[in-house]
């Protein structure tokens, strides 16, 4: 089998390189622009006929992005691509995961069909799998969730006499996994949410916290940043010196790390699952077993069950 082909439908995503590297793959040669309506014109440059494709692509923002993805699969494999993937380091449509009010759309679903009939196979990271407890409950294709957090312990062990927080119950399986990995001591703040905006963090009572030189708040994602705000001040309140705040995804809504920053962090570190200005840590040598594995499957010519 021909090396894979890897496209990218924007240029310089962070992850671009390392996979290419990493999988020896040929980069994807693509001809995009807009007709004066904003409609899509899309031409593949690069030979595919028998080979594994893979789209990488960054789902933050997806509603611009989902008919380009649709598109570039349709004429892969119109023309003759062996199978096409999907590496989506960022998954989106994964916070509606229950439908809450009548009426209301169950996104999540939604999307996760509209992806299966695009592509062959996912790889994802650190999705938001709350009330699901697999991507295969609304995925009908393979679908790998890999965890971010050996790359976040790579860079918690170089933080020396460090506090890790997390902010909730939520993030509890996260801090708690990499404080014993790392050595390191932790606590979980209390969350209550009164709406979309509106979140109070508190931490437990006898937190030492004024002991520790570095707190580091540990979470998934920092989409709004509204929960990370709270747990600064509840840190900032309990005497906590140095404030790092640390994440997979950094998201950023709604200017969400100036914001943070201007509240005391002195730190913002997140991955190169998105591109931005706070990228620490690199999770291709993550990514690139997954995808090894998904088409290995393929040239086995099985299908990979369904797990996250």
């Amino acid at each position: 089998m021909a090396h894979p082909v890897l496209f990218s439908l924007e240029p310089a995503l962070p992850l671009q390189a390392p996979l290419d590297k990493g999988l020896d793959a040929e980069q994807g040669a693509l001809e995009m622009r807009h007709f004066p309506d904003g409609e899509s014109y899309l031409r593949v440059l690069s030979p595919v006929s028998g080979r594994h494709c893979i789209l990488l692509v960054n789902l933050l923002q997806p509603n611009e992005k989902i008919l380009p993805i649709r598109f570039l699969a349709h004429t892969l494999r119109a023309q003759g691509a062996a199978s096409i993937g999907l590496v989506a380091p960022y998954l989106s449509y994964m916070r509606q995961d229950t439908i809450f009010n009548p009426g209301e759309a169950l996104t999540s679903a939604v999307f996760a069909e509209l992806i299966s009939s695009t592509v062959d196979w996912l790889v994802t990271v650190d999705p938001h799998l709350h009330r699901y407890h697999s991507l295969s409950e609304i995925y009908s294709i393979p679908a790998l969730a890999i965890s971010g957090m050996p790359a976040l312990k790579a860079w918690i062990t170089n933080q020396p006499d460090a506090l890790l927080v997390g902010p909730d119950a939520e993030s509890r399986q996260w801090v708690e996994t990499l404080a014993q990995a790392a050595g390191r001591p932790f606590l979980v703040g209390n969350k209550q949410r009164h709406g979309d905006r509106e979140v109070r963090v508190s931490l437990p009572a006898g937190s030492d916290i004024a002991r520790y030189r570095t707190s580091v708040i540990i979470d998934d994602v920092i989409s709004s940043g509204h929960t990370v705000l709270q747990t600064i001040g509840a840190l900032k309140r309990a005497g906590a010196g140095r404030i790092i705040c640390a994440a997979v995804h950094g998201v950023f809504a709604e200017d969400a790390d100036r914001k943070i920053l201007d509240a005391g962090a002195d730190q913002l570190t997140v991955s190169n699952s998105i591109p931005g200005d706070y990228s620490a840590f690199d999770l291709s040598p993550l990514i690139i077993p997954a995808i090894h594995t998904m088409l290995a499957d393929i040239d086995h010519g099985g299908r990979r069950d369904q797990q996250s």
